[in-house]
């Protein structure tokens, strides 16, 4: 179970462990109208029985009608798999409970065929949560936790030099400045992730803009091209009245 800020990696994490390990990796992207049965399989009732009317001769064999979950696919592969199950907080409260058994004793039944799939090599199991909802304690029991804390500064740096080797030190420095800047702001109502921040820098890039153009003339004067950074009118709002007051009210 990884959790953490959106935005600090952790699905880019489950990616890693899969390419370290030289593995494949399943995923599994949660909604919220995401079942936990779906993960299994989905049995399509519907288009058998049009296809019994059409006199379709594949209504003999229930197994056409069964579409093979994440699980599913990751218990029959041939050799070990990373097995994502990302952003499993966006989903009903049930979600979780409704895996326990499958995740645990990692087989499951399919009712219409009869038939018990196990996982052939046990995959490695990362589960990611924005950490929205509380998950069940039966759940968490049966997991290894880890949360991603936010990246101080120097690691933030070192982030930004693998996405974007030979940035100018001197730009790297003033962006941070400000990044960090806002993200103290008292009030805010969604702090920038790393994520907003790389992508901030990769618009500053693209325009080509010197640290001297990063710096604002009032402390709390909106930065350059802050759509990158602040992704609600709320947060917007709250620097141009900063920004205001930083003028003096004028």
């Amino acid at each position: 179970m990884v959790k953490g800020e959106p935005g600090t990696g952790k699905t880019e994490l489950a990616r890693q462990v899969a390419a370290s390990l030289d593995l494949p990796i399943i995923e599994w992207n949660v909604k919220s109208t995401t079942k936990a049965q779906q993960g299994l399989y989905e049995y399509d009732a519907v288009s058998r029985l049009r296809d019994s009317q059409l006199g379709d001769e594949r209504v003999n064999d229930v197994r056409n009608y069964i579409r093979k979950g994440k699980l599913w696919e990751a218990f029959e592969a041939d050799q070990k798999v990373v097995l994502l199950i990302d952003e499993i907080d966006k989903a009903d409260i049930e979600f979780p409970n409704d895996l326990l058994q499958e995740l645990d004793r990692m087989e499951f039944f399919v009712y219409e065929t009869g038939e018990t799939i196990r996982a052939r090599h046990r995959p490695i199991v990362i589960i990611t949560s924005n950490n929205e909802k509380e998950l069940p304690d039966a759940f968490l029991r049966r997991c290894f936790f880890h949360y991603i804390k936010f990246p101080d500064a120097e690691t933030l740096r070192q982030i930004i030099e693998v996405h974007h080797p030979g940035i100018k030190p001197q730009l790297v420095t003033e962006a941070l400045t400000q990044f960090f800047e806002i993200r103290e702001t008292p009030g805010l109502k969604k702090k920038p992730s790393t994520s907003e921040v790389l992508d901030w820098l990769k618009l500053l890039l693209v325009e080509d803009l010197d640290p001297e153009d990063l710096k604002r003339k009032g402390k709390d004067a909106l930065p350059k091209l802050h759509g990158a950074l602040l992704k609600n009118e709320q947060d917007v709002h709250l620097f141009e009245r900063l920004a205001f007051m930083a003028r003096g009210g004028r």
